[in-house]
Parts: C-alpha cells; sequence; structure tokens
C-alpha cells in the first residue's frame, strides 16, 4: 500500500482527482463544490510528503498561498455577493502575494532585472487570477479553464525541469477533473464560484510563475497560460446538455494549454 502512495502517478491524479471528486460530490448541494482543486491539491502535498514551515522556501509558500485562496473564496461566496470589482481587486492583491513568494530570487538579481521579473509576474499572476475568478458563475467553462490551467502548468513545469512543480500542477488539474466531470453530470445544478474559481487559478498561476522564476519555464509559456480563462470564453453550443458545452470548453482550453507546453519543449531543446 505505501508504494503505491508513493507512486508519482497516484500522488498527482489518480489521488487527487478521488479526493476532489468526493469533495465536491459531498458539498455541491450546499454550493461548496468549488473547494475540489483544494482537496485535491491538498491529498497531493501530503502523499508527496515536501511540505513544511521551515525553511519557508518559495515552493512552501506557493502551497501557503495556494491553501488560502480557497478559504479566501469560500468567505467570498458566503459573505459577499461578488461585484465587477471583485475580480480585478483579488487579482492584485494575489499578484501582490507573488512577489513575496519569488522575494528571496529577486533580493539576488540586480536592481533592474528584479524589478522587471517583478512586474512581470505581478501582471502575469493579476491576470489569471482576475480572467478566472471572472467565470466564478459559469461552472462548465471555469471548470474547463481550472483543468487546463492545472494540466498546463504541470506538464509545463516538468518539461522546464521543476518535478514537484510539476506535480502540484497536474494535481491541481485532476482535481479541477473531477469539478468538471460533476458539471458535466449535473449541470447548473454544481455552483463554481470564488471558491473554485480563486483556488484553481491562484495555484496555477503561482505554480507557473515559479516554474519560471526557479526552474526554465519560458516566460512565452506563461503568455499561452493566461489565455486560458480568455479561450474558454469563446461560444459554446447553448442548447446542447451540460456534457457537450464541457467538451467544447475544454478543447478551446485545450489549444493554448498544448501551446504553454509546446513552447516549453521548444525552450528545453534549445537550453
Amino acid at each position: 500500500m505505501q508504494e503505491l502512495l508513493e507512486n508519482p502517478v497516484i500522488q498527482s491524479s489518480a489521488a487527487p482527482f478521488l479526493a476532489g471528486l468526493v469533495v465536491a460530490a459531498t458539498l455541491f448541494p450546499v454550493r461548496l463544490a468549488g473547494l475540489a482543486p483544494a482537496a485535491g491539491f491538498l491529498a497531493a502535498v501530503w502523499l508527496i510528503g515536501a511540505f513544511g514551515f521551515t525553511p519557508m522556501t518559495a515552493t512552501r509558500k506557493i502551497v501557503v498561498l495556494s491553501l488560502a485562496a480557497p478559504v479566501l473564496g469560500v468567505l467570498a461566496d458566503l459573505a459577499f455577493k461578488p461585484t465587477r470589482a471583485t475580480p480585478p481587486v483579488l487579482g492584485v492583491l494575489f499578484g501582490a502575494a507573488s512577489i513575496w513568494v519569488i522575494w528571496s530570487v529577486l533580493v539576488q538579481r540586480p536592481v533592474q532585472e528584479a524589478a522587471l521579473l517583478a512586474a512581470g509576474v505581478f501582471a502575469f499572476v493579476l491576470a489569471v487570477v482576475a480572467l478566472t475568478v471572472s467565470l466564478h458563475d459559469q461552472a462548465v467553462r471555469a471548470g474547463s479553464a481550472g483543468l487546463f490551467l492545472g494540466l498546463g502548468t504541470g506538464a509545463g513545469a516538468v518539461i522546464g525541469a521543476s518535478a514537484l512543480l510539476g506535480q502540484y500542477g497536474l494535481a491541481l488539474g485532476a482535481a479541477c477533473g473531477s469539478f468538471l466531470l460533476l458539471a458535466m453530470i449535473l449541470g447548473k445544478r454544481v455552483f463554481a464560484g470564488a471558491t473554485f474559481t480563486l483556488a484553481a487559478s491562484v495555484a496555477a498561476a503561482l505554480i507557473a510563475a515559479g516554474a519560471m522564476v526557479l526552474a526554465r519555464l519560458p516566460w512565452t509559456s506563461l503568455v499561452a497560460i493566461a489565455l486560458i480563462p480568455l479561450a474558454v470564453r469563446l461560444p459554446l453550443p447553448e442548447k446542447s446538455p451540460a456534457w457537450i458545452q464541457a467538451i467544447v470548453a475544454s478543447l478551446y482550453a485545450l489549444a493554448p494549454a498544448a501551446g504553454a507546453c509546446a513552447l516549453a519543449w521548444q525552450s528545453a531543446r534549445t537550453v
């Protein structure tokens, strides 16, 4: 049993998917199926066993913020009614937090280079979070975006030579996939909310940014990843069942996710 749990495939796909599905199926009646990404991500972190609080490395900061995001999402869903200002405000908040994540790297760079890197990461995290959170009332589009934000980021991180961040990204994608599966079956009865969109976008954006700063994921891959929550906004067959809409939205999201991986692969071959 121990050997099974130590298998990277179980840690980054099967276990996160199962954990996310159990949480989503259990909590969807109280509109908290959006906790699926957090449950799957937490399962992966626990199984991989690479987390602690000391020393507080950049990777551990990513985990801390990724687990804090759904808590803030639940508060937003239960205590406040999201407005047009909510996505950009949350984007700015986690964009600023991303500077804390990469601070140990920034202080080692020349001032001009550090400022450029910080600005790029801030803008990327802001864009991904704001664009994804704005899908809070569209479960199928949000689920498709989360699925390929996780898979694209995870695969890109692996290609960019960061196995741990890659596992985290793939686990996030698997957990988002469990939410999307439930949305395909139950349709509009499943609610994404800020809980899901914030959990998926914050984790994916920080993992991608970490893979660029700490490993060799090219910045061009981050541009492609940022297009995922835009791609799912393309027209869907509105009169079709939810499962058909989910397939179409996923195909939209697949294109930029595959592009991010292709750019990472090209960069790795060049190096």
